[in-house]
């Protein structure tokens, strides 16, 4: 009997290792949980199209957005666990969400493995040219003169967009209202309209639309200063201490064939340590991570346990 036992055992993990140097032989769909044009869109973007011409396969990004994030993370957690369906997160997802939202349909911690933590980088506060406020201190002090009055948008309840927000908000004792969105790009596209006041976005969505004077910078919420905008000042000038990063990760549904989450991974990695790559996002303001699936796990559960004390503090909750 050991010895059938031992004989099935090995006979599966020869077979998981032949399907995964197999893998994949038909297209993968890359759920991102937003709208086209945020951040994780293009992070997203970015990777699918490296990872098609390593795989030789289309790599193909599905946005589906809403519910700050959890729409899209419900269809990635209840497709089929074959690696043929990957998740590109943004943290708060994974992170946040659990404590805000009273209701989810899906349990990030068990139903979604992590692959790897894709780039990382800090976000920026931005506003329409025609705000009387040019500076971070400006702001504070016309929203401290005028409490509840102005709002800012946000990419829904629970992102990073918003809680990076929240953070800022919280350090400087601001009362200010939020305003959610679909997703950054929308929000983006209002405050361009001159539509809302603020947005706390991440430095891939807002570089573009600032660098063309669309908007202006007012702080980055990075403890230095981004090469990217070397010129704003970070929030930390202002508010000393403060400091805010997100970051953009992939994940897997449950289930999936551990030999299959260690290529995604070892591929990825390979990627993200190209020139090119590192170009690429340091262009964004980020940084590549590609770290493993065990490291990227014990990442997950120490920042969740951050945010359970953050959203708890300052009272975010969806019923």
């Amino acid at each position: 009997m050991k010895l059938l036992k031992a004989f099935i055992f090995l006979l599966v993990l020869a077979c998981g290792s032949a399907w995964a140097q197999g893998y994949p032989n038909k297209s993968v769909r890359m759920i991102v949980p937003f709208p086209p044009g945020g951040a994780t869109d293009i992070v997203a973007r970015v990777l699918a199209q490296k990872l098609s011409d390593a795989w030789g396969q289309p790599v193909v990004v599905e946005n589906r957005s809403g519910a700050g994030g959890n729409i899209g993370g419900e269809v990635a957690a209840r497709s089929a666990p074959d690696g043929y369906t990957l998740f590109m997160t943004s943290g708060s997802i994974v992170t946040a969400n659990p404590y805000i939202y009273k209701k989810m349909a899906f349990d990030p911690a068990k139903d979604l493995m992590p692959i790897t933590n894709v780039a990382s980088g800090p976000q920026v506060i931005v506003v329409n040219p025609s705000f009387p406020a040019k500076t971070l201190k400006e702001f504070i002090d016309l929203a401290r003169a005028k409490p509840g009055t102005l709002n800012y948008g946000h990419a829904g309840i629970g992102t990073q967009t918003h809680l990076a927000a929240e953070n800022f908000l919280d350090a400087a004792n601001l009362d200010v209202a939020a305003i959610p969105y679909k997703g950054e790009g929308p929000a983006m596209s209002d405050l361009i309209a001159n539509q809302i006041n603020m947005v706390t976005a991440n430095i891939a969505g807002a570089i573009g639309a600032v660098n063309h004077g669309n908007l202006r910078a007012l702080a980055v919420t990075g403890k230095e200063r981004s090469p990217q905008l070397p010129n704003i000042p970070t929030v930390a000038e202002t508010l000393p201490g403060f400091e805010n990063i997100g970051w953009f990760g992939l994940m897997a549904p449950a289930g999936t064939p551990k030999e299959v989450i260690n290529k995604v991974y070892h591929d990825t990695a390979k990627i993200l340590d190209t020139t090119e790559i590192r170009a690429r996002f340091y262009v964004l303001g980020m940084v590549p991570v590609g770290n493993t699936p065990e490291q990227f796990a014990k990442a997950i559960r120490e920042e969740s346990a951050r945010w359970a004390r953050v959203v708890r503090e300052r009272k975010i909750s969806v019923h």
